[in-house]
């Protein structure tokens, strides 16, 4: 699963595939954005990702998907 943040006044988004789903994903911007704290993301490296929620212009959660493995897998 992918999610794409958006930052105000940036012109680049932040593209992150974090380990949590995107259910725990889609809280945690909430929590962030109601308490006024910052966001913190962990992608499946362990690279840690914050951003504050005071600056967050968007953040697009994409649907999850199975890993697809193999040449022929469609």
């Amino acid at each position: 699963m992918e999610v794409k943040i958006g930052i105000q006044n940036v012109g680049r988004e932040i593209v992150i595939e974090p380990a949590a789903t995107a259910e725990e994903v889609a809280k945690l911007v909430a929590e962030a954005v109601s308490k006024g704290t910052e966001l913190r993301l962990t992608d499946e490296k362990g690279r840690l990702v914050i951003v504050p929620a005071g600056v967050l212009g968007y953040v697009e959660v994409g649907a999850e998907e199975s890993r697809r493995v193999g040449f022929g897998a469609l």
